[in-house]
């Protein structure tokens, strides 16, 4: 999840239709959106990435995070400063997460707003387990409210959905997993699409992990274009209960887009070997096997 929103709405009328002096900002408004939806995906990924995992945190254990996201194009800047998520382990194999946004928009010559966005909430559930030959898999369905104001450009205006299915295995420090699925956003200037991702990476010590992934979607926006993103970025433990976390990126196809993600992590409920979620092994995604 990871990982709480980058939903950011229009609440407007089609670009196609407005009189010209009011197109650009529309216009602008959409893209920010595109933008934004596009950090609720990183927010309740498998932070720091935008790839979904299967791993949910374990029944009755807890994760908190504090993170932000950013978000350059060809017109502007958007960003979520701070976002809050938690995620509660609230049946075996399956997690609850809300995450609270305050998202900043900023155009090139433009005005800057900032305030609440919308709010996340999603379920993860994991129905089947790893084994030795084959990998665990999860639905992560995903609900973003409209609780940003979309007239100025830091909310959606309407319900969305992110529906994915994940896979993932683990080799010893070696760790691969991804998946896809499609969104459904029904506010004005917006488009269902299809997305999907798949991310390789390796615990460094009993400190580092470190990882890439190739993230695409589809034609998101009225008027946008199908993107693909290539990401790097890992995670540094100072305790078993507490790490840093980070990645960068680039378009390399459709949008231009540079984006990086800055957080913190914490978990709480057992011991380091009894928590699952993160990136790392089948049990723990941020430290290294025991």
């Amino acid at each position: 999840m990871g990982r709480a929103s980058q939903s950011c709405g229009l609440a407007c009328a089609n670009p196609a239709i407005l009189p010209r002096a009011a197109q650009q900002p529309t216009m602008r408004r959409v893209a920010v959106v595109s933008v934004l939806a596009l950090s609720s995906s990183q927010a309740i990924a498998g932070a720091p990435f935008l790839t979904e995992d299967p791993v949910p945190v374990d029944y009755r254990h807890s994760e908190f995070y504090v993170f932000s996201t950013y978000d350059r194009t060809t017109d502007g800047s958007d960003s979520n400063f701070p976002v809050f998520e938690y995620s509660y382990g609230v049946l075996p194999d399956t997690q609850l997460t809300i995450g609270v946004p305050f998202a900043r928009t900023a155009s090139d010559g433009g005005r800057t707003e900032w305030g609440l966005g919308d709010v996340v909430i999603a379920v993860k559930y994991r129905f089947v387990d790893e084994t030795d030959t084959s990998p665990q898999i999860a639905v992560v369905p995903l609900a973003e409210l409209p609780t940003g104001d979309s007239n100025k450009g830091l909310g959606n205006g309407k319900i969305w959905w992110r529906l994915p299915v994940c896979l993932q295995k683990s080799w010893g420090e070696w760790t691969t997993y991804g998946g896809g699925g499609y969104v459904i956003n029904p506010a004005d200037g917006e488009k269902n699409h299809a997305f999907g991702g798949w991310l390789l990476q390796k615990d460094l010590g009993e400190k580092w992990m470190l990882g890439g992934e190739v993230f695409a979607r589809g034609k998101d926006t009225v008027g946008g274009r199908a993107t693909t993103f290539l990401n790097f970025g890992g995670s540094f433990r100072f305790s078993p209960d507490f790490k840093l976390l980070f990645s960068a990126g680039h378009s390399v196809s459709g949008e231009t887009h540079t984006t990086a993600y800055l957080g913190l992590w914490w978990g709480f409920g057992g011991d380091e070997d009894g928590r699952q979620s993160g990136t790392g092994s089948p049990r723990d995604r941020w430290w290294l096997s025991k």
